[in-house]
């Protein structure tokens, strides 16, 4: 069978160490306070849920230690860090920093960057679930987008293990409107990119692997400044310069308020149709779940059904097969390996135990 890099996307909120993030889970131990306090509100959900490994702090060397053996060993092999930059400084970098990079077995895994650059509001903080206001803006102007750049040359895609494609550090970016939006247009956000390209060249790299996430194919606003330049995905991916495309969630692009064998032919549709009309690679994503309610004190929707085990090792053997279709796809993105408050992790739980990293073990591991 072809090795391929199996990647699952960390959301790094499981500590206490992170001193901004004591306005949402005042608790002291990370977003582990909305998922201990979740509640089922209606009949299907698969509600509580309790971590195997207990609520652990992942920004502690000795647990990324045990996790990074334990993803190893059922053929995870990469983890993508969601990485946050909001009011000129970052924010949650200490799961990456203290936990994973302090592990004393850290370069046996290789890790990458997704750049959540969304705006952040009072999704996290479960009492004031429902209120639409935003705390930090996500888009940032060209001096900070550069310092951002020469953050993660210096301290991360120097890393022997920061993960590479063609030997080219890959970096990955969440929202696009957002990024044009900070710097101003799609002129100065293509400006700005090949700045970066320029910048990882002269730390020694023969090149910037920009990857774009993607949602629907719906109009975006591409102009910075107003909706009169509207666009595709496809568009802006096209315009920046992007080298590859992945999802981050299966909700992002089909229905999810149904079963899960129901929802993957319209993921393999959507595949298909990005490998027609894309010009550049898609690397195939699958998702465990979805079911935001443990951020919320009221019932919320979608809720996706029956996606067990079983059910999402058949996803991965789509992935599988899609990227056995395409010899030059190395990839596969999987959320995640921790959001548990959004009911999407292969972390084990008390319900079916190791099943979702078995899952992966059996589909992609090759020894």
């Amino acid at each position: 069978m072809k090795k391929y890099d199996v990647a699952a996307y960390v959301w790094p909120s499981y500590t206490g160490r992170e001193p901004r993030a004591r306005q949402f889970w005042e608790q002291g131990i990370g977003e582990w306070q909305s998922v201990l306090s979740a509640e089922a509100r209606v009949e299907g959900q698969v509600l509580p849920r309790k971590p195997l490994w207990g609520t652990v702090d992942e920004a502690d060397p000795k647990v990324m230690e045990f996790q990074i053996n334990e993803a190893l060993r059922h053929g995870v092999n990469v983890f993508i860090y969601d990485w946050y930059w909001y009011d000129r400084r970052p924010f949650l970098e200490q799961c990456l920093n203290d936990g994973f990079l302090g592990a004393p077995n850290n370069e046996k895994m290789q890790f990458y960057l997704m750049w959540a650059n969304h705006d952040a509001g009072y999704t996290w903080d479960k009492r004031q679930s429902g209120l639409n206001e935003i705390i930090w803006y996500g888009s940032q102007p060209r001096e900070e987008f550069d310092r951002v750049c020469r953050r993660v040359i210096d301290q991360y895609f120097k890393r022997p293990n920061y993960y590479k494609i063609d030997g080219c550090p890959v970096f990955m970016i969440y929202e696009m409107s957002n990024l044009v939006r900070g710097l101003g247009s799609i002129d100065r956000a293509r400006e700005a990119l090949e700045h970066f390209r320029a910048l990882t060249k002269e730390a020694g790299f023969p090149g910037l692997h920009l990857q774009a996430t993607i949602y629907s194919e719906g109009a975006v606003n591409v102009s910075g400044v107003d909706a009169a330049r509207e666009g595709s995905t496809k568009d802006i991916v096209e315009m920046l310069g992007f080298d590859s495309v992945t999802h981050y969630q299966f909700c992002h692009f089909v229905d999810c308020n149904r079963d899960y064998l129901d929802i993957l032919p319209d993921v393999q549709k959507e595949w298909d149709r990005i490998r027609g009309t894309y010009k550049v690679p898609y690397y195939p994503h699958i998702s465990i779940g979805w079911d935001n309610n443990p951020r919320h004190l009221f019932l919320t929707w979608p809720i996706m059904r029956n996606n067990t085990p079983e059910n999402f090792k058949k996803g991965l053997l789509m992935a599988r097969e899609y990227a056995d279709a395409c010899n030059d796809l190395p990839l596969i993105t999987i959320n995640s390996w921790n959001e548990w408050t959004e009911m999407s992790y292969l972390e084990p739980d008390d319900v079916y135990g190791y099943g979702y990293l078995e899952a992966v073990r059996d589909v992609f591991r090759t020894e």
